[in-house]
């Protein structure tokens, strides 16, 4: 195979740098074929820090990912994250020339991109243009307006917008690793586009993406997204937590959390010790897997009252049938969705990056921390597809032969082309004439 025909995603977040390279099957299906996986030491909270560190980092994630694919690799689809997104919603309006001739995908391309000149906050870019609600003539459309006949396209957009400095150093950094980026993706819908069936986007549902530095929400009712947010905590503020409440190192902290760390402390837990070695030969620790689960229960209840609060805000939340979906590296804390239930009130699920996978020899990257770099590489081969159309219609138009217009249509082109058939109509009356 090509390498075009391969897809990678490069998820740049603040504890891991991931790549995933995937192609289709025969069957039309996606699979992993290559994954590579370093530690991000130049960002925090989804931003880049230190441009040399994360271009060290991608550049080990991007050869691992090459040595167990065996592709080399040049493109990378990249997430974007961080409390500098913003999310925003605006109406469009346009007004076609013609009545007659169907609603198309170009007039909503118009439409969309026109969004895209809005005015927004200085040093603010638009990320993106995500549109909703339809209305054609005055009257609303669920199913979309492709193929309609109307003179006035209205569309309710949700616009999502981010710091120019942070996408411009994300891309320099990808840029610098001797990669070129073909897009940039929103991580929370990158998540999504993973573990989210079309079913809980149409009943109405809350993905939230715990990951190491931010976490993130997106709010799906109708099939269409509806609110997006990003949570400046994750998963590295309950690490820290453990380091300063156990009195341990940053690793082992981690460590705990990952092994013995519960969401919601239990009381069996009181008689359970965990040894932690001591410092240079000191004594070791002992740490009790309840005063664990104290700290780690404090700070994750914090994490999702914050997350109840933006669902409230959306005001969508008595509309969320399909309830919470939790995914991300924070994901696989034990008894977290017992905890979300109890703060949120809503039902909940693990999310896993499996609902639009076709079999893969890769069993790692069927957990929740590799959500958002499989949803890039879903997006990418969403973009990749589309892209493929529009060539494959250009294509088409520039074989297909001129059609001879009638002289109705001829008749239709304005005052000169009336004229023009005027003229013919006299003289072909007057020709008859002299024939007979």
């Amino acid at each position: 195979m090509t390498n075009s025909e391969f897809i990678v995603g490069l998820d740049i977040g603040t504890t891991k740098i991931c790549a995933i390279v995937a192609r289709k099957n025969e069957h039309g299906k996606i699979e992993i074929v290559g994954i590579g996986k370093s530690e991000s030491l130049g960002v925090s909270r989804g931003v880049v820090a230190n441009i040399d560190k994360t271009v060290d980092a991608i550049t080990k994630a991007v050869k691992e990912a090459e040595a167990t694919s065996g592709v080399e690799i040049k493109n990378v689809y990249v997430g974007i994250a961080g409390q500098h997104i913003k999310s925003l919603q605006h109406r469009g309006i346009l007004v076609r020339d013609s009545l007659e001739t169907e609603i198309c995908k170009e007039d909503i391309k118009k439409l969309t991109d026109d969004m895209r000149k809005l005015v927004v906050s200085p040093g603010d870019k638009i990320i993106h243009v995500l549109p909703q609600e339809f209305m054609v003539d005055s009257e609303m459309t669920t199913s979309g307006p492709v193929g309609m006949c109307g003179i006035r396209l209205e569309a309710n957009f949700h616009i999502i917008t981010g710091q120019i400095s942070a996408a411009q150093n994300i891309k320099k950094c990808v840029e610098k690793a001797g990669l070129h980026m073909i897009d940039m993706i929103l991580e929370p819908l990158a998540s999504a586009a993973a573990v989210l069936s079309e079913e809980e986007k149409e009943a109405g549902v809350a993905l939230v993406d715990i990951g190491g530095g931010t976490t993130d929400i997106a709010i799906f009712h109708d099939g269409i997204i509806r609110h997006t947010y990003v949570i400046p905590f994750g998963g590295n503020v309950i690490t820290e937590d453990i380091k300063e409440g156990c009195m341990v190192m940053r690793n082992q902290a981690e460590i705990l959390k990952c092994r013995f760390g519960s969401a919601i402390p239990d009381p069996s837990m009181d008689l359970q010790i965990v040894s932690i070695p001591g410092v240079r030969g000191r004594d070791a620790k002992e740490i009790s897997v309840r005063n664990l689960a104290n700290v780690i229960n404090a700070r994750m209840e914090e994490i999702l009252e914050h997350v109840d609060s933006e669902i409230n805000i959306s005001g969508f939340k008595s509309k969320l049938i399909a309830g919470v979906v939790v995914t991300g590296g924070g994901a696989h804390l034990k008894n977290l969705v017992q905890l979300v239930e109890y703060v949120t009130g809503l039902d909940a699920r693990i999310g896993l990056p499996i609902e639009h996978l076709g079999s893969s020899k890769i069993d790692i990257v069927k957990h929740p921390m590799y959500s958002t770099g499989v949803g890039l590489v879903l997006s990418g081969f969403e973009d990749y597809q589309m892209k493929e159309d529009e060539r494959r219609k250009k294509e088409e138009g520039i074989k297909a032969p001129p059609q001879e217009e009638s002289e109705a249509q001829r008749e239709r082109k304005g005052l000169v082309g009336r004229i023009l058939f005027g003229v013919k109509e006299f003289f072909n009356e007057g020709m008859d004439q002299e024939l007979k």
